[in-house]
């Protein structure tokens, strides 16, 4: 069992139902989510110490996104409470050949307004191995930028290992209307383990990167701190069917996993999320470096078939999915 902090936004999710365009009907179906919630719920599924520290508002809202974390073994006692609102967003799924489509509201909350000291870091880290942050968080706000290079700084002082998620998200950034590439940058090299890709390396750096191995070599030779690089390629073919594999770069070479094909996709948010979960208990269980992609391949693909952002499938789920390639039949 291993102890990771996850630093970000907790939000509401309202989803248009399945098939349907935003308020085709009037009703919404919510869940809670965040990409770093999604992964403090992932870990926790699989065994780990899960923290999640955040800022919410004191209202009903947030104290029920809180309780569905604790419902899934995920630690809230560094969560704290800011003038405010609950950030949200609204998901019109995919469906056949029409994408799905993310419209974000998160200006104003009580993540975005608490100002960078918010967060004691010196507590919140305690007897913590690993940081997991995307970059979403420093989207939100000016605010949320430097809480989050604190968070990272922070961690490295500690002794604790930093993992990032470049997620890149336009529209937020758009919202924000800065350029979010010093940022970024800034915040790459802080990292241990980065989860991005070629587009990720190129929007940071200016430089041409057409292959995921220009990207390694690119992220290896500018951030001397970063000892891993590993992103999911996915192919859609229809809103429900796509094939998705797994890259993971060190600075001794390349591993990479077979394609999956997914059909009938239930829920594909989250599965980034999924993935970062899954290759964060894979280091922490010393997995080599082909079980820890498989399994978080593995585990990104489970997500698919799961309602909601969160993803409930177990370390004993994954390996069946591994062992079976899938099958169907009951289990009995």
């Amino acid at each position: 069992m291993a102890r990771f902090v996850c630093f970000g936004e907790i939000l509401i999710r309202l989803s248009a139902p399945a098939g349907e365009l935003m308020l085709q009907t009037p009703r919404l179906d919510v869940v809670f989510g965040g990409a770093e919630a999604n992964v403090a719920v992932s870990l926790a599924r699989f065994g780990h110490e899960a923290r999640m520290v955040s800022v919410v508002p004191d209202n009903a809202l947030a104290h029920a996104a809180l309780g569905e974390l604790r419902r899934w073994g995920v630690d809230t006692k560094d969560v704290t409470f800011g003038a405010g609102r609950m950030g949200l967003y609204f998901l019109t799924p995919a469906a056949g050949g029409r994408p799905a489509d993310v419209l974000y509201d998160r200006a104003h909350s009580a993540f975005a307004e608490a100002p960078p000291s918010a967060i004691d870091w010196t507590p919140a880290l305690k007897n913590a191995e690993w940081l997991h942050i995307s970059g979403v968080t420093p989207a939100v706000s000016a605010h949320a930028a430097e809480a989050t290079l604190r968070a990272m700084q922070a961690a490295r002082a500690a002794g604790v290992k930093v993992s990032f998620d470049a997620n890149f998200r336009a529209k937020v950034w758009q919202a924000r209307g800065e350029d979010p590439r010093p940022t970024l940058d800034a915040m790459f090299a802080e990292a241990d383990l980065l989860f991005g890709n070629g587009r990720d390396m190129s929007l940071v750096t200016g430089e041409t990167v057409s292959t995921d191995a220009d990207a390694a070599r690119i992220a290896f030779a500018r951030y001397p701190k970063l000892q891993r690089m590993a992103a999911t390629r996915r192919k859609v073919v229809t809103g429900e069917q796509h094939e998705i594999s797994g890259v993971m770069f060190t600075r001794a070479g390349a591993t990479r996993t077979a394609a999956h094909a997914l059909d009938d996709i239930v829920d594909r948010l989250g599965a980034g999320d999924a993935f970062a979960a899954g290759l964060l208990h894979g280091i922490a269980e010393n997995l080599s470096d082909q079980e820890m992609l498989d399994f978080a391949t593995a585990a990104a693909c489970l997500k698919h078939f799961i309602a909601g952002d969160f993803n409930l499938a177990s370390a004993a789920d994954v390996r069946a999915y591994l062992s079976d390639g899938g099958a169907l039949d009951v289990r009995r």
